[in-house]
């Protein structure tokens, strides 16, 4: 058993260094007239880029098409065969695509040629061999050849589909920078996931606002300041003078800290214990960002500010809630 693993060991690194020499095989290899003549046909593009291939081909370029959607280059892809059969009518005049092949003899993709020339819709192949059908036929041509499968019989495409998912990668990203990508436009594809979460959701689309807010005036007794936290079960109270200015904020530690010092609740005013120039946040403010000050500051609540006006509270739970954190 243990010379097996060790045999598995040696296999699982023999298969990741040939992949790595593969990527920086093609890597050092890569035409710069024929990637940039791709990237500016791609930008130019007026429609999608619709990716395609047959097999292993097929898996590598969905992920390739779902990271370009997903960076700012319209996309999606197609399947050869089903396109031959009803969804080539899913590709118009103002597409581009993109089709992947180690041979560049698939029939599949081979088959379709002639409709997309029809359509003069321009094709960048990426292929292993630039003498195929496939590449001779393209517009552009992305060389993604190499020596030999991971797979000890050189047969299961390996290190093939590693380079090629390696250069699609490579396309994504200069065309993300080409066009200027921003996190926030990542976030707007990615409504859903924590980045997205992290870069729309702000304080002022979380915070306790209204009815909802603790707050008492700054004459009120320590037993109406824990009335209004219980109430609102924030775990603390804003306080604030007759104008409605922030003075303060009366916290459940603060009330810890009161009740050592045996203060009476009736008799004491909260303006006497609170703890005065409180953190704060706007609320036009990243509710990823309130996250970070309560992380630094060790505080669970936030009173949150719109240009030195309170309007709202914020705490832990309502972050995790929300999944920002």
């Amino acid at each position: 058993m243990a010379s097996m693993t060790q045999s598995a060991y040696h296999s699982g690194r023999r298969v990741l260094a040939i992949e790595a020499a593969a990527i920086e095989a093609v890597a050092t290899q890569l035409d710069q007239a024929q990637f940039n003549l791709a990237c500016e046909l791609i930008l130019s593009c007026a429609g999608r880029v619709v990716v395609m291939g047959m097999g292993k081909s097929g898996h590598i370029a969905r992920k390739i098409a779902a990271t370009m959607a997903s960076t700012g280059t319209p996309a999606m892809f197609v399947h050869p065969a089903e396109a031959a059969h009803g969804d080539l009518g899913m590709i118009t005049r103002q597409d581009l695509v993109l089709a992947l092949s180690n041979s560049g003899e698939s029939d599949e993709v081979l088959a379709i040629l002639p409709s997309l020339k029809r359509l003069a819709v321009p094709i960048i192949s990426m292929t292993g061999n630039p003498n195929s059908t496939l590449a001779q036929q393209s517009k552009v041509h992305l060389y993604a050849g190499v020596t030999e499968e991971a797979c000890p019989l050189n047969l299961a495409p390996t290190a093939s589909t590693t380079v090629a998912l390696a250069l699609g990668d490579a396309l994504a990203v200069a065309l993300l920078e080409a066009r200027g990508f921003q996190a926030d436009d990542f976030a707007l594809s990615h409504p859903g996931g924590s980045l997205g979460r992290k870069l729309l959701v702000h304080v002022r689309d979380l915070m306790h606002s209204g009815d909802a807010l603790p707050v008492v005036q700054e004459s009120m007794n320590l037993r109406d300041a824990l009335l209004e936290i219980s109430r609102k079960g924030m775990g603390m109270t804003a306080v604030v003078d007759a104008a409605g200015v922030l003075q303060g904020v009366y916290t459940d530690g603060d009330l810890r800290r009161t009740l050592d010092r045996d203060f009476d609740l009736r008799t004491t005013s909260v303006a006497q214990v609170m703890t005065r120039n409180p953190a704060t946040i706007e609320a036009q403010r990243l509710a990823a960002e309130a996250a970070a000050v309560m992380e630094d500051k060790r505080i669970n609540g936030l009173l949150v500010l719109d240009h030195g006006q309170l309007v709202g509270a914020l705490n832990m739970h309502d972050l995790l809630r929300a999944r920002v954190v």
